[in-house]
């Protein structure tokens, strides 16, 4: 938002078993834990979020005699010998369709320049770096002003403490409408030691982020580690809807469900890193420390694609489905589901002490 501004696994053991326990009996199905049934447990049981099974790591399994079993449970064990890592434990169900595909790269340079803090930007090996040290950050442009389109970029995030550091990718009207814009973000709020990032999205609608701020905040705790590779952002912008994906699996839907709050005027695509110490980390508890110096982060794997803002009225919008309408699919909304299940940590809609007088699509 730009104001200026064989191998041991993760778990632990070297065999990882997913014990289903299904009750003998008339009563609806339940999964329940084993306890002595099991020897040699390097860690106790415990319940999956959605309470469908139990999940032991165990160097070894001693198969009790049936009968002592049997006595002393009358379950019937179904015992899956399968592997499992974090990664396919906590991943979103696959999408599907993979919009990102769809539209070409583009070198930086073809499509961006530099707008402000230009010694703190360099770009090499494909890849745009740009940083943030206690003389400045730096921020960069789309050449084109666009009323929609597909809008992204692959990211990789500094690790270690960035607490106050903000990371954006973004559409905005900002100068072009000046206390009275629009603005859909992509930001990644700094963090410190030991705990994730998160990655909040935002929309602001004429106006609603400048003076008395409205935002329209849904933040996510990812599913992966944003440090260690590049991961694929994107603001997919129709006349219809707002869809925010990560690696192609959809985040957030904002729909338009009225001109009042919905973003209708061009933008332009955005990136910065700065410093909102005032807010950026656990409402501004932890700033900035410039001892880390410098904060980086780079971009690569550009894509801004879509309908200009000189475009033709027969432009069509792009979809970010393979309907033509852009409607997602049935798996790519129980992708987003999920996602929302499990790594949603914040929804503006749901806050209590948010006036939602102000965002009446939160109960339209």
């Amino acid at each position: 938002m730009e104001r200026r501004r064989g191998e041991k696994n993760s778990i632990g053991g070297p065999t990882n078993l997913l014990i289903y326990v299904k009750q003998y009996s008339h009563t609806p199905l339940s999964y329940m834990p084993v306890f002595s049934t099991l020897d040699s447990l390097s860690q106790p049981a415990f319940i999956h979020k959605q309470s469908l099974f139990f999940l032991h790591t165990a160097s070894s399994l001693h198969h009790p005699s049936s009968s002592s079993f049997m006595d002393f449970f009358p379950f019937l064990l179904l015992i899956l010998m399968v592997p499992l890592t974090s990664s396919n434990a906590q991943r979103p169900p696959s999408p599907g369709y993979r919009p990102s595909s769809k539209f070409r790269s583009m070198s930086f340079y073809d499509g961006y320049r530099n707008l402000w803090g230009p010694t703190h930007q360099r770009f090499d090996q494909n890849a745009l770096t740009i940083w943030l040290d206690h003389t400045s950050g730096s921020g960069f442009k789309s050449v084109r002003a666009f009323r929609s389109g597909y809008f992204g970029a692959s990211i990789k995030l500094q690790p270690g403490y960035t607490a106050g550091v903000i990371t954006a990718f973004y559409l905005s009207n900002n100068e072009a409408h000046p206390g009275f814009h629009d603005e859909v973000d992509i930001e990644f709020l700094g963090t410190t030691f030991g705990k994730p990032y998160t990655l909040q999205t935002n929309v602001y609608i004429r106006g609603s982020g400048d003076g008395r701020i409205i935002g329209r905040e849904m933040k996510f705790h990812l599913w992966f580690d944003p440090t260690k590779n590049f991961h694929h952002y994107a603001i997919l912008w129709s006349p219809k809807e707002l869809i925010f994906l990560v690696d192609d699996v959809p985040i957030r839907r904002y729909p338009r469900k009225s001109a009042a709050t919905f973003p209708l005027r061009p933008m332009w695509v955005y990136g910065s890193i700065w410093d909102a110490s005032s807010w950026a980390t656990e409402d501004g508890k932890y700033k900035a420390d410039y001892r880390y110096q410098p904060f980086m982060a780079q971009y690569t794997n550009f894509k801004a694609s879509g309908c200009s803002a000189y475009a033709p009225a027969w432009c069509r919008p792009v979809s970010a489905s393979p309907f033509r309408s852009g409607r997602l699919t049935r798996q790519q909304n129980w992708a987003m589901r999920w996602v929302q299940s499990h790594h949603l940590v914040y929804d503006y809609c749901r806050d209590p002490k948010r006036d939602h007088s102000l965002t009446p699509e939160c109960w339209g």
